[in-house]
């Protein structure tokens, strides 16, 4: 049905078209009509009833209106005049918008018959309507590279007006960059479009403005504006550069960690991405980026490591400057580092000799160079030696020395030395560096070894025991190691008859002497020898000393009486004058002491008298004398007892007994006239003499010297005549019949006459003693000889019989 329902409605407007056509057909002119836009309402569009050939009452009659399809009301048909008026002021844009011609569509029904007949209603344009942009600013961007021709299209302006009314042209402002041209689409809408006359330079303008103007074709036009504000777009054309193509900075290289070295600024004329710039370096080698760094953002490159001049004094860097875009500039930066006084100078031996021989000639002992890792002022240098040493400094090459002996070195005096060497920089502040050596002198064999003293003295009492330890001499040899070796030995004496070896013998190493034997002083007082002190050096060096071996006295020996003998057959009396005085001289007790010193002092003592109080003795000479007046009462015969006594501890004594006998005769004592010289010269034999001697009786010094003045004294006596008869005679000395100090060491002497005969011939050491001579008394005991001690004298080397 509904299907039906379509068809039926689709018939009848099948004849309905065909009656309007046919309508048309046959009055189209009177069934158009045309109108202006904006009529006023109640305007006449024209007479339906004479364009219909209608009276005026038909109309009526019929019941003729007008109706529309969309039921508005824009025409009224005056049914009386048969006029058609506008029922509004018509408005071809909102009624037709673009569509050209502008027909409103009418029907005019009559009912009597019924009959439709179609009206159209052209809406003509009018200019009312001027061209007008949608947007009153229009943005383009167009990348700066674009080419010269290139067009841009524009937006078009807006015209509710058609026809001649409608938009017809564009025009820009005057500007040396684009022209308008229009395009028209198959659609007949006019374009404007933006066509570049001439490049863009984003850097140079990166935007420009100017007026879009649309006019229509009406009389007069009308026109609308635009603002077209043309972007340059910024393409990456333009590489990063930098405000300088070279920097150069000077740095010290004690600078801290973290100091800005310098800040490179490079820009872009790019903008955007295009103009974002990052700093880098480039190509740059691993030390330097250890030793600086870039801020990407800022350019600041500062300090991350320690500088060293002396490693390396410049930097060259490059730097880049890189954009968004990836175009990128390049700047060189040249760091130079300045040099400061922070390395002290070296020093760098190249040989060196140690020890150096003393006495050698000038010897290089050091080869070395300096150096300074600084530069200039501070890399200079000045080399020294410390002052008061025998060295000296030579230069050789630049910054090569040698260090030479400056004169003969002797190790004895200085065995070592540690020699300073200074070397200075001329930086400030001054560094300095010292360089110690220690140089050894080696010894040569030039030092003979030297006693502590010239001579010895050594003094031991007689009667040692064999191997006995007697003094020591002791050399010292200033040389060093074998040179230095002492060996001690005992020179052969200067009279081959001395029996050194037999006396003394020598540690060869330590100097040490000992006795070979006990020693006698009465036998040997003294000896010297000669110690010599040899080196082991090659050839050796020796030195000598004289030893003298003093023996000291010890009391072994008792006073030995010489005068009067005892133990004799037939001993002696003295004869003493009854006229005698007191204080007369009767005799003397002569004794002698081995011993020396305090021991061979004697001193005599009467211990016994046949008559005390006759007699005294003086204890220091061992005289005899008459303490008072004789007198006829007095015995005839008197025996006396002296003891003679040395000092020594303990002392040791002899005992002596003296005969006296009282005669009558002369009172004082004289000495005999020449007469009785010579006759008891001549009763003499004919080899006797007599020989005054000083007799030393207190030391065994004086004793040597007693026997030496008999032996001298023969001697003489024996040149002075080839008979040897008579008296040779020898002066008492000064103080004859005191007591005398002779050897200036406390020893007592007197002086006494002996009478003694040779026993062999001139050049014999033969004697004997007869008797003593006093000058005062004639001799009493003729032929009572003096027996000798040939232990003792013999021990001298005389012969006494």
């Amino acid at each position: 049905m509904e299907t039906g329902g379509a068809d039926t409605l689709r018939i009848r407007q099948v004849l309905l078209l065909f009656v309007l056509l046919g309508m048309s057909q046959t009055g189209s002119e009177s069934g158009r009509y045309s109108v202006a836009e904006e009529m006023q309402s109640g305007s006449l569009v024209g007479n339906l009833a004479k364009d219909l050939g209608l009276e005026v009452g038909e109309l009526l009659s019929r019941g003729a209106q007008v109706v529309s399809n969309d039921n508005k009301q824009r025409l009224q048909l005056d049914i009386n005049t048969g006029d058609m008026l506008l029922s509004e002021a018509l408005d071809r844009e909102e009624l037709c918008g673009s569509t050209e011609p502008c027909l409103l569509h009418f029907q005019i029904l009559m009912k009597n018959p019924m009959q439709f007949l179609q009206i159209e209603l052209q809406v003509r344009d009018i200019n009312d309507h001027s061209p007008i942009f949608l947007e009153k600013e229009m943005l383009l961007e167009i990348p700066e590279n674009s080419p010269v021709g290139a067009v841009f299209l524009l937006e078009s302006a807006k015209d509710l007006d058609v026809g001649i009314n409608a938009l017809k042209s564009y025009t820009i402002s005057p500007n040396s960059h684009f022209h308008i041209k229009m395009r028209v689409n198959p659609d007949n809408r006019k374009y404007p479009e933006l066509v570049l006359d001439k490049a863009l330079d984003y850097e140079e303008q990166s935007e420009l403005s100017f007026i879009l103007t649309a006019l229509d074709g009406g009389s007069p036009p009308r026109s609308g504006t635009a603002m077209v504000r043309v972007v340059v777009v910024d393409i990456n054309d333009n590489s990063p550069e930098f405000e300088q193509p070279f920097y150069e900075v000077k740095i010290p290289e004690d600078s801290v960690l973290g100091k800005l070295v310098v800040t490179v600024s490079a820009w872009d004329l790019d903008s955007g991405k295009n103009g974002e710039i990052s700093y880098a370096f480039s190509h740059a080698s691993e030390g330097i980026r250890k030793t600086f760094e870039i801020n990407q953002k800022s350019g600041e490159v500062s300090l991350t490591a320690p500088l060293d001049f002396e490693t390396t004094e410049s930097y060259s860097i490059i730097i880049q400057a890189t954009d968004g875009g990836g175009l990128f500039g390049k700047s060189t930066l040249k760091i130079q580092v300045v040099d400061v006084n922070d390395n002290a100078p070296e020093v760098t031996v190249s040989s060196i000799t140690s020890p150096i021989p003393e006495n050698s000639p000038k010897t290089v002992v050091m080869v070395f160079s300096i150096r300074d890792r600084d530069s200039g002022d501070n890399g200079r240098m000045i080399c020294s030696l410390s002052e008061d040493l025998p060295f000296m400094l030579k230069s050789s090459l630049e910054n090569y020395y040698t260090l030479e002996t400056d004169r003969t070195l002797d190790r004895e005096i200085t065995d070592k030395f540690i020699i300073t060497i200074t070397v200075t920089d001329m930086g400030t502040p001054r560094l300095k560096t010292q360089h110690n050596i220690t140089v050894l002198v080696s010894d040569v064999n030039d030092n003979a070894p030297a006693f502590t003293q010239a001579s010895y003295t050594l003094r031991v009492r007689e009667n040692n025991s064999p191997a006995l330890h007697i003094g020591t001499v002791s050399a010292t040899d200033t040389d060093a190691g074998a040179n230095a070796q002492v060996t001690y030995s005992l020179l052969p004496p200067a009279d081959p008859h001395v029996p050194l070896a037999s006396l003394v013998s020598i540690n060869a190493d330590n100097g040490h002497l000992f006795a070979l034997r006990s020693l006698d002083y009465e036998a040997l007082r003294a000896f010297e020898f000669r110690v010599g002190a040899a080196d082991r050096g090659s050839p050796p060096l020796s030195s000598q000393a004289l030893v003298r071996v003093l023996v000291e006295d010890d009391n072994d020996n008792a006073p030995f009486v010489l005068y009067p003998l005892q133990n004799t057959s037939a001993p002696c009396t003295e004869l003493l004058p009854r006229a005698a005085e007191p204080g007369y001289l009767v005799t003397k007790v002569v004794a002698v002491d081995g011993d020396a010193g305090q021991n061979a002092w004697l001193s005599y003592q009467l211990l016994k008298a046949t008559e005390p109080g006759l007699f005294g003795v003086w204890a220091h000479n061992g005289e005899v004398r008459t303490a008072r007046p004789l007198s006829e009462r007095d015995a005839a015969r008197h025996r006396l007892l002296v003891l003679v006594k040395d000092n020594g501890q303990p002392p040791l004594s002899a005992s002596v007994t003296l005969h006296v006998l009282l005669v009558d005769g002369f009172s004082q004592p004289h000495l005999p006239p020449p007469e009785a010289e010579a006759e008891a010269a001549a009763a003499a034999p004919a080899d006797a003499l007599t020989v005054y001697l000083v007799v030393a009786l207190a030391s065994v010094s004086s004793l040597f010297l007693f026997s030496v003045l008999v032996f001298v004294a023969v001697r003489l006596c024996g040149r002075g005549g080839a008979a040897r008869a008579g008296r040779c005679s020898v002066p008492e000395g000064p103080f004859p019949g005191h007591l005398v100090d002779v050897s200036g060491t406390g020893t007592l002497s007197h002086s006494y006459q002996y009478q003694v005969r040779l026993t062999g011939d001139s050049g014999s050491n033969e004697f004997k003693f007869l008797k003593p001579v006093f000058p005062n008394l004639p001799p009493q005991c003729p032929g009572k000889e003096i027996e000798e001690n040939p232990t003792f004298y013999n021990s001298l080397g005389f012969n006494i019989q």
